[in-house]
């Protein structure tokens, strides 16, 4: 295990729930010396921010309606991000679009978790409840969520982690919504920076290969 300290970024852009997720992580020791160093929120006023203050973990907002073009954008965040020495940037409910600039800055070093087993519902259109109510029309019998490593083509970086979840007869997308959170996501995504943390995850022909399994 790496005694050097990983410094984290979360970018979000609504309340936060991963984001909290990866807080408690970090308070039960479980992020494998990973350090939640910033919170860069893509407009003002959302939740996420309160809970980053919360927690005294340093935070800002780069709004993207202050930008004339997503590579401006994109340029500052990359900036900002390694003037801040950032290790790992997360994305965490980020709905804002960025370009070649941050993945250059950060090569296989942003990490994103999905609602659904990609590459099922995964792509253009698919975030929020769009993803459940499409896993719902099809019947599908279980769902769950992903982390990847993010590259510029939408959600098809290669799979870090996946669990899956049973998807119930009754289900509305709000309850599988709810459940792929808590039994998926804020459990697979913390286990991902850990892992990214400890040095364990190599990526070669767009696939990850995990060190101690």
């Amino acid at each position: 295990m790496s005694e050097r300290m990983t410094k984290i970024a979360v970018l979000v852009s609504g309340g936060g729930t991963n984001l909290q997720a990866l807080i408690d992580a970090e308070k039960r020791g479980e992020l494998g010396g990973g350090k939640i160093t910033l919170v860069i929120a893509s407009k003002p006023g959302v939740y996420a921010l309160e809970r980053a203050r919360a927690h005294g973990i340093p935070s800002l907002v780069l709004a993207r309606r202050d930008y004339e073009t997503i590579a401006d954008y994109s340029a500052d965040l990359a900036d900002t991000m390694e003037r801040e020495g950032i290790d790992l940037v997360v994305l965490a409910g980020f709905l804002t679009i960025i370009d070649e600039q941050v993945y250059n800055k950060f090569p296989n070093r942003i990490l994103n978790v999905h609602p659904a087993l990609i590459p099922s519902f995964a792509g253009k259109g698919y975030y929020g409840l769009h993803v459940h109510e499409a896993a719902l029309a099809c019947g599908v019998k279980v769902s769950g969520a992903t982390v990847h490593i993010v590259t510029p083509e939408c959600d098809a970086g290669p799979i870090v982690l996946q669990k899956a979840v049973e998807v119930k007869e009754d289900d509305t997308p709000e309850t599988l919504q709810r459940r792929i959170m808590e039994e998926a996501e804020w459990k697979i995504l913390p286990l991902a920076v850990k892992l990214f943390s400890e040095g364990r995850l190599t990526v070669k022909d767009n696939k990850v290969y995990i060190k101690g399994e």
